[in-house]
């Protein structure tokens, strides 16, 4: 009778512990989605990379933003993610005009850039007043206004894209380099061009060497210069090599010794820049930045040469939603309609 309830207890203490087991099993099981053989899962490395774009909406020139967004979007099936900066009184237009046509599709987030952090930095300069905007220096504070990422795209917002723009995010930029851009040399098919029309493509162009603090710089006035129209930037560098506070030293020294302003060739966000990263900065393949498209109504570039370009930029007071420009058809082909009618295209039937 002893060895009869002995036994009961043993098979009772194994029901037990197989009925825990089943639970255990129940709770902890690994979900089948999970399982390498039912599931392909990507590794960090095959994980699609985002590209991280920064462009700028600027009151009475959104639909440069928009055809820009638009031309980037349709050539690429990369994971682009828009970076739109605007002031506080722009981004409810931007954010509609998004919402409500067919880039409501995108990767966007709205930032708002506050004005205040220029203050005492801008010299006030009558010649061209749209230089002075404060939008026109956001690429200084690049850092600040994008946090998580390490690589990131800037550009203009009177620019089209023609080619991918995974190809343009893949420049290579060299150790300590903070960013590439284009060389105003670069490219011998622009040469003409500039001639033509009388632009500046060295330092001479943009800063005033009658004043000794350019002299003691030790740069030659006739270094060529770049446009950061386009830049691919690396933000581990820039923030380690402190390139907004050297880019906000040279402006302040401007505001109190002028030396250099927006009657010179470049106006008064490149300056700076041409001084910071002087020699230290990676290339951009030149057919990523084919620009001075707006620096004449009547200089023109060749079709074919146009068509080849992955990159084209109005840089210059002529733009392609204005009249009179050149190759606005280009541009056109990108440009979405203001749901709100707010902006319109100047044309010369219009």
């Amino acid at each position: 009778m002893a060895l009869l309830k002995k036994i009961n207890q043993i098979l009772l203490l194994l029901l037990v512990l197989t009925v825990c087991a089943i639970l255990y099993n129940k709770v902890h099981q690994v979900p089948s989605a999970l399982k390498n053989e039912t599931v392909d899962l990507e590794s960090p490395e095959e994980m699609e990379e985002e590209i991280p774009v920064v462009i700028c909406a600027a009151a009475g020139r959104m639909g440069a933003t928009v055809a820009a967004i638009s031309s980037i979007y349709s050539n690429t099936e990369a994971n682009v993610l828009f970076y739109i900066v605007g002031l506080k009184t722009t981004i409810p237009h931007i954010r509609k005009w998004i919402e409500n046509s067919k880039l409501k599709e995108i990767k966007f987030k709205v930032v708002e850039f506050n004005p205040m952090v220029l203050k005492g930095k801008i010299r006030q300069d009558a010649s061209r007043p749209e230089l002075l905007q404060p939008l026109n220096f956001v690429r200084f504070y690049l850092p600040l206004l994008i946090q998580k990422h390490e690589k990131v795209i800037y550009l203009d917002d009177d620019i089209i894209v023609q080619g991918d723009i995974q190809e343009l995010y893949d420049t290579k930029l060299s150790p300590g380099h903070a960013a590439a851009f284009s060389d105003d040399c670069d490219l011998p098919s622009t040469h003409e061009i500039v001639r033509s029309v009388g632009m500046q493509n060295t330092y001479m162009g943009f800063l005033d060497y009658r004043k000794q603090a350019i002299r003691d710089l030790g740069i030659s006035p006739s270094t060529c210069s770049f446009n950061p129209g386009v830049i691919v930037a690396n933000m581990t560098e820039w923030k380690h090599q402190r390139i907004t506070k050297q880019l906000e030293k040279w402006m302040q020294r401007n505001v109190e010794e002028n030396l250099y302003s927006s009657t010179l060739g470049g106006g008064v966000a490149t300056s700076p820049m041409l001084i910071v990263f002087h020699g230290k900065y990676s290339t951009i393949n030149p057919m990523w930045h084919i620009r001075h498209l707006g620096w004449s109504p009547d200089t023109r570039y060749s079709e074919h040469f146009l068509q080849e370009a992955k990159l084209l930029h109005w840089n210059g007071r002529y733009k392609p939603w204005d009249y009179p420009s050149v190759h606005t058809d280009l541009w056109e082909n990108w440009f979405i309609p203001d749901p709100s009618g707010k902006f319109k295209l100047t044309r010369p039937d219009s």
